[in-house]
C-alpha cells in the first residue's frame, strides 16, 4: 500500500521537480491509501493558493484512494509515534496510518527522512 504525504500530493498537483517520484504511487489507485489529515492539508493549501474549485478537484483525485479516517485507536498510535520520534501531529498520523495499513510513505517532508517504511525525496527548491 502507498501512503502519499501532503507534501508529495502538493508537489504532484503543482507538477514540481519531484512530481515524477510521486506519480506512480498516486496513479496506482488500487494501492493508494489517503489519511484524512492529508485531505485537510491539501484542501487548505490549494484553497489558499488558488481557489475552492481547484481544491475540490484535487480532493476528487485523492478520493480515488482508500480514505482512512482518524479514529481513537489511530489517534493514540499517532500520539505514541509523535512522542517517540518527535514528529509533528500530521506527520505522526500519516506514519501511524502507514503502519496500520502496512504501507510505504511517499514524501519530500524532511521530518520523515531516514525513517523505515518511507520513500523520501528531498525537496528541490525552484
Amino acid at each position: 500500500m502507498n501512503i502519499v504525504d501532503s507534501s508529495a500530493w502538493l508537489e504532484y498537483f503543482s507538477d514540481g521537480a519531484n512530481a515524477k517520484h510521486f506519480a506512480a504511487p498516486i496513479e496506482n489507485t488500487g494501492k493508494l491509501v489517503v489519511p484524512v489529515i492529508c485531505l485537510y492539508e491539501v484542501f487548505k493549501k490549494i484553497l489558499q493558493e488558488r481557489d475552492e474549485n481547484n481544491a475540490l478537484q484535487a480532493i476528487g483525485l485523492m478520493n480515488q484512494g482508500l480514505i482512512i479516517p482518524l479514529d481513537a485507536p489511530l489517534s493514540l498510535n499517532a500520539a505514541k509515534i509523535s512522542a517517540e520520534l518527535k514528529l509533528p501531529m500530521a506527520d505522526s498520523i500519516v506514519l501511524a496510518t502507514a503502519r496500520l495499513m502496512r504501507g510505504t510513505v511517499w514524501t519530500q517532508d524532511a521530518d520523515f527522512k531516514n525513517l523505515p517504511g518511507v520513500k523520501f525525496f528531498p525537496a528541490i527548491k525552484a
